[in-house]
Protein backbone atom coordinates (compact mmCIF):
# COMPACT_ATOMS: atom_id res chain seq x y z
CA UNK A 1 0.00 0.00 0.00
CA UNK A 2 1.43 3.59 -1.32
CA UNK A 3 2.60 5.25 1.90
CA UNK A 4 4.34 8.10 0.79
CA UNK A 5 4.07 10.81 -2.31
CA UNK A 6 6.33 9.03 -4.13
CA UNK A 7 5.28 5.55 -3.45
CA UNK A 8 1.55 6.57 -4.42
CA UNK A 9 3.01 7.83 -8.06
CA UNK A 10 4.44 4.66 -8.54
CA UNK A 11 1.49 2.90 -8.14
CA UNK A 12 -0.34 4.96 -10.47
CA UNK A 13 2.16 4.68 -12.70
CA UNK A 14 2.04 1.01 -12.91
CA UNK A 15 -2.25 0.81 -12.81
CA UNK A 16 -1.46 3.11 -16.17
CA UNK A 17 -0.08 0.15 -17.09
CA UNK A 18 -3.26 -2.04 -16.80
CA UNK A 19 -2.04 -3.49 -12.72
CA UNK A 20 -4.91 -4.18 -11.68
CA UNK A 21 -3.10 -5.24 -7.90
CA UNK A 22 -1.12 -1.86 -8.19
CA UNK A 23 -4.84 -0.33 -8.69
CA UNK A 24 -6.33 -2.32 -5.99
CA UNK A 25 -3.55 -0.96 -3.49
CA UNK A 26 -4.72 2.64 -3.98
CA UNK A 27 -8.39 2.22 -3.68
CA UNK A 28 -7.92 0.47 -0.58
CA UNK A 29 -7.17 4.04 1.11
CA UNK A 30 -10.00 5.64 -0.16
CA UNK A 31 -12.89 3.05 -0.64
CA UNK A 32 -14.23 3.66 2.97
CA UNK A 33 -14.41 7.47 2.17
CA UNK A 34 -16.34 6.87 -1.65
CA UNK A 35 -18.61 4.00 0.05
CA UNK A 36 -19.69 7.07 2.90
CA UNK A 37 -20.36 9.55 0.21
CA UNK A 38 -22.68 7.49 -2.47
CA UNK A 39 -24.37 5.91 0.81
CA UNK A 40 -25.09 9.70 2.00
CA UNK A 41 -26.14 11.07 -1.41
CA UNK A 42 -28.15 7.75 -2.25
CA UNK A 43 -29.45 6.50 0.98
CA UNK A 44 -29.54 3.06 0.83
CA UNK A 45 -26.46 0.95 1.57
CA UNK A 46 -26.99 -2.09 -1.52
CA UNK A 47 -27.27 0.69 -4.03
CA UNK A 48 -23.82 2.77 -2.17
CA UNK A 49 -22.30 -0.96 -2.93
CA UNK A 50 -23.09 -1.09 -6.34
CA UNK A 51 -22.34 2.64 -6.98
CA UNK A 52 -19.46 2.41 -5.40
CA UNK A 53 -17.76 -0.30 -7.53
CA UNK A 54 -19.19 1.60 -10.71
CA UNK A 55 -17.26 4.51 -9.26
CA UNK A 56 -14.25 1.87 -9.05
CA UNK A 57 -14.42 0.77 -12.24
CA UNK A 58 -15.02 4.39 -14.38
CA UNK A 59 -11.58 5.08 -12.38
CA UNK A 60 -9.82 2.57 -13.11
CA UNK A 61 -10.82 2.57 -17.07
CA UNK A 62 -9.66 6.34 -16.90
CA UNK A 63 -6.80 6.38 -14.86
CA UNK A 64 -4.70 7.04 -18.06
CA UNK A 65 -6.42 10.22 -18.48
CA UNK A 66 -5.40 11.33 -14.68
CA UNK A 67 -2.89 14.33 -15.44
CA UNK A 68 -1.74 13.91 -11.56
CA UNK A 69 -1.94 17.82 -11.38
CA UNK A 70 -4.40 16.65 -8.25
CA UNK A 71 -4.13 14.22 -5.67
CA UNK A 72 -5.53 10.84 -6.72
CA UNK A 73 -7.91 11.05 -3.81
CA UNK A 74 -9.16 14.61 -5.62
CA UNK A 75 -9.75 12.93 -8.91
CA UNK A 76 -11.59 9.82 -7.55
CA UNK A 77 -13.60 11.68 -5.45
CA UNK A 78 -14.60 14.14 -7.81
CA UNK A 79 -15.61 10.59 -10.10
CA UNK A 80 -18.09 9.62 -6.88
CA UNK A 81 -19.16 12.60 -6.73
CA UNK A 82 -20.00 12.90 -10.41
CA UNK A 83 -21.35 9.35 -10.44
CA UNK A 84 -23.77 9.88 -7.44
CA UNK A 85 -25.38 12.89 -8.75
CA UNK A 86 -25.97 11.65 -11.86
CA UNK A 87 -27.70 8.26 -10.46
CA UNK A 88 -30.06 10.93 -8.26
CA UNK A 89 -30.44 12.98 -11.75
CA UNK A 90 -31.69 9.41 -13.27
CA UNK A 91 -33.82 8.40 -10.50
CA UNK A 92 -35.52 11.46 -10.14
CA UNK A 93 -39.58 10.80 -9.91
CA UNK A 94 -38.74 7.62 -8.57
CA UNK A 95 -38.61 5.86 -5.11
CA UNK A 96 -35.23 5.41 -4.82
CA UNK A 97 -35.01 4.21 -1.05
CA UNK A 98 -36.46 1.31 0.59
CA UNK A 99 -37.73 2.40 3.83
CA UNK A 100 -38.80 -0.68 5.45
CA UNK A 101 -34.52 -1.67 4.44
CA UNK A 102 -33.24 1.44 6.15
CA UNK A 103 -35.63 1.00 9.26
CA UNK A 104 -34.29 -2.54 9.22
CA UNK A 105 -30.81 -1.40 9.23
CA UNK A 106 -31.35 0.65 11.92
CA UNK A 107 -33.31 -1.78 14.56
CA UNK A 108 -30.31 -4.14 13.89
CA UNK A 109 -28.07 -0.78 14.77
CA UNK A 110 -29.96 0.30 17.52
CA UNK A 111 -30.02 -3.95 19.00
CA UNK A 112 -26.35 -3.83 18.89
CA UNK A 113 -25.81 -0.46 20.55
CA UNK A 114 -27.66 -1.24 23.59
CA UNK A 115 -26.78 -4.66 24.20
CA UNK A 116 -22.94 -2.53 23.95
CA UNK A 117 -24.56 -0.35 26.28
CA UNK A 118 -23.85 2.95 24.70
CA UNK A 119 -26.79 3.93 24.84
CA UNK A 120 -30.58 3.60 26.05
CA UNK A 121 -33.42 2.63 23.77
CA UNK A 122 -35.12 6.13 24.39
CA UNK A 123 -31.72 8.32 23.53
CA UNK A 124 -31.10 6.36 20.63
CA UNK A 125 -34.56 6.78 19.61
CA UNK A 126 -34.10 10.05 20.17
CA UNK A 127 -31.24 10.76 18.44
CA UNK A 128 -32.36 8.50 15.35
CA UNK A 129 -35.63 10.75 14.89
CA UNK A 130 -33.42 14.02 14.66
CA UNK A 131 -30.89 12.03 12.02
CA UNK A 132 -33.91 10.93 10.07
CA UNK A 133 -35.13 14.80 10.09
CA UNK A 134 -31.91 15.91 8.74
CA UNK A 135 -31.61 13.29 6.05
CA UNK A 136 -35.19 14.27 5.04
CA UNK A 137 -34.00 18.23 4.70
CA UNK A 138 -31.00 16.69 2.62
CA UNK A 139 -33.36 15.09 0.12
CA UNK A 140 -35.04 18.65 -0.45
CA UNK A 141 -31.61 19.75 -1.47
CA UNK A 142 -30.28 19.17 -5.45
CA UNK A 143 -27.69 16.58 -5.88
CA UNK A 144 -25.46 19.77 -6.63
CA UNK A 145 -26.21 21.19 -2.99
CA UNK A 146 -26.22 17.78 -0.75
CA UNK A 147 -23.17 16.96 -2.33
CA UNK A 148 -21.08 19.69 -1.33
CA UNK A 149 -22.66 19.82 2.15
CA UNK A 150 -22.25 15.95 2.38
CA UNK A 151 -18.62 16.48 1.73
CA UNK A 152 -18.56 19.43 3.97
CA UNK A 153 -20.37 18.62 7.25
CA UNK A 154 -19.99 15.12 7.54
CA UNK A 155 -16.78 13.64 5.66
CA UNK A 156 -15.15 17.03 6.96
CA UNK A 157 -13.23 18.37 3.63
CA UNK A 158 -11.92 21.63 3.76
CA UNK A 159 -13.73 24.08 1.36
CA UNK A 160 -10.35 24.21 -0.47
CA UNK A 161 -10.82 20.59 -1.05
CA UNK A 162 -14.14 20.49 -1.81
CA UNK A 163 -13.36 23.24 -4.84
CA UNK A 164 -11.06 20.70 -5.70
CA UNK A 165 -13.30 18.20 -5.74
CA UNK A 166 -16.43 19.08 -7.91
CA UNK A 167 -14.23 21.67 -9.79
CA UNK A 168 -15.37 25.21 -8.76
CA UNK A 169 -14.32 28.60 -7.34
CA UNK A 170 -13.90 28.45 -3.56
CA UNK A 171 -16.33 31.49 -3.08
CA UNK A 172 -18.83 29.31 -5.25
CA UNK A 173 -18.28 26.37 -3.02
CA UNK A 174 -18.58 28.40 0.07
CA UNK A 175 -21.91 30.01 -1.17
CA UNK A 176 -23.57 26.77 -2.33
CA UNK A 177 -22.81 25.17 1.74
CA UNK A 178 -24.32 28.30 3.04
CA UNK A 179 -27.60 28.02 0.94
CA UNK A 180 -27.46 24.31 1.79
CA UNK A 181 -27.56 24.41 5.10
CA UNK A 182 -30.06 27.93 5.09
CA UNK A 183 -32.33 25.79 3.60
CA UNK A 184 -31.60 22.14 5.82
CA UNK A 185 -32.38 24.77 8.92
CA UNK A 186 -35.48 26.13 7.77
CA UNK A 187 -36.85 22.65 6.57
CA UNK A 188 -36.05 21.46 9.94
CA UNK A 189 -37.35 24.61 11.91
CA UNK A 190 -40.78 23.76 10.29
CA UNK A 191 -41.14 20.06 11.22
CA UNK A 192 -39.85 21.23 14.85
CA UNK A 193 -42.79 23.35 14.41
CA UNK A 194 -44.97 20.57 13.38
CA UNK A 195 -44.26 18.32 15.95
CA UNK A 196 -44.73 21.72 18.86
CA UNK A 197 -40.64 21.29 19.33
CA UNK A 198 -39.08 24.82 20.82
CA UNK A 199 -36.99 26.69 18.32
CA UNK A 200 -33.56 26.54 19.69
CA UNK A 201 -30.90 28.82 18.39
CA UNK A 202 -27.91 27.19 17.35
CA UNK A 203 -24.72 29.08 19.33
CA UNK A 204 -21.66 27.71 17.06
CA UNK A 205 -20.32 29.11 14.51
CA UNK A 206 -20.52 27.11 11.47
CA UNK A 207 -23.33 24.79 11.51
CA UNK A 208 -23.08 21.24 11.25
CA UNK A 209 -24.71 18.32 10.22
CA UNK A 210 -23.14 15.72 11.62
CA UNK A 211 -25.81 13.15 13.47
CA UNK A 212 -26.43 11.20 10.13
Amino acid sequence: MPKTEEGEKAFIARAKQGDVEAFGELILQHEKVVYHVTLRMLRHEEDAKDISQEIFLKAFKNIGNFDERSAFSTWLYRIAVNTSIDEIRRRRGKQTDSLEQELESERGRMRKQVADGKETPEEYLLRQEKAAEIRQALELLSPEHKAVLILRDIQGFSYEEIAEIVELPLGTVKSRISRARNQCKAELLKTGERKGEPVRQNKRKEGGFHEM
